[in-house]
């Protein structure tokens, strides 16, 4: 593990670090917030995974998220979106390749050797913070933003003794039926679209839903609506009666004006069930 920058925030310690990924084959970088509580010992954490075209930089500068942790007594991870660096495949498309590793584990060429971002996420990157930092590794939630809100959805349904709560922001909610994963699926999966379906949340939903509650926000001026497909899950946690919440947040859009505007609400949700 690697030390990149360490700096005082609320009382507690942001840092950024870089360590050698096996499952991805390359150096990983991503923050750690830490409560001041973490000096005294482990914390539970909140897990944040970010969009199409982000480093783990983007909601750590961006979401405003460390005030509120802090006041929760709550460590934030903000891990990278992909893999990155020399001799790791990319694209010249914005949504497929580095900054667009959608949480999968990639099958196909030429992306296999290194885009094993869900292996990353569900047990490599835990573990590493894990045997490196104060936390408690039973106390874990997660959320994201727009891919980031697919991929934390994906996890916690998938990984139902792992997360004590799920919330997303703008999820890519049905990417089986969207232009925003469609193409990732057959690039990083293959053409069999069954293999798809363990990464699409509407159908999670619909199969196996999540045992506590879930939180979306969603803007309804969102430019991406029509990728994102909110009305989709909407329908799918009705269908369940998952318990949960879905809120059209009217006239706010895709970018970090609405994550940073509704990130104390996430935030409380979360820490409510951390704490119980």
């Amino acid at each position: 593990m690697k030390t990149i920058s360490e700096n005082r925030c609320f009382g507690g310690v942001q840092g950024v670090y870089s360590h050698g990924s096996k499952v991805n084959d390359c150096e990983m970088t991503f923050g750690l917030f830490l409560p001041r509580e973490a000096e005294d010992g482990p914390v539970p954490v909140l897990w944040y995974l970010s969009g199409l075209t982000c480093t783990h930089e983007n909601a750590m500068t961006k979401a405003g998220a460390q005030a509120f942790a802090a006041e929760h007594g709550i460590a934030l991870v903000f891990p990278d979106t992909s893999p990155r660096g020399e001799g790791v495949a990319n694209h010249e498309d914005y949504d497929l390749g580095q900054g667009a590793g959608f949480y999968v584990n990639a099958t196909q060429d030429p992306w296999a050797p290194h885009f094993r971002m869900w292996d990353y996420i569900a047990e490599e990157l835990p573990n590493a913070i894990d045997a490196a930092f104060e936390i408690d590794p039973e106390r874990q939630a997660i959320t994201g933003h727009s891919m980031g809100g697919h991929g934390a959805l994906t996890l916690a349904m998938s990984l139902p003794e792992r997360f004590r709560s799920v919330s997303a922001f703008a999820p890519i909610a049905n990417p089986t039926q969207s232009d925003w994963g469609r193409k990732q699926f057959s690039a990083y999966l293959g053409d069999d679209e069954a293999a798809w379906a363990a990464h699409d949340a509407t159908l999670l939903v619909r199969e196996r839903g999540f045992a506590g509650e879930m939180l979306i926000d969603q803007g309804g001026s969102d430019q991406f609506l029509d990728l994102l497909k909110p009305e989709a899950l909407a329908e799918a946690m009705a269908a369940r009666r998952q318990p949960g919440t879905f809120r059209i947040q009217e006239g706010y859009d895709h970018s970090y004006y609405f994550v940073s505007t509704f990130i104390p609400d996430h935030i409380e949700f979360h820490a409510e069930a951390l704490w119980a």
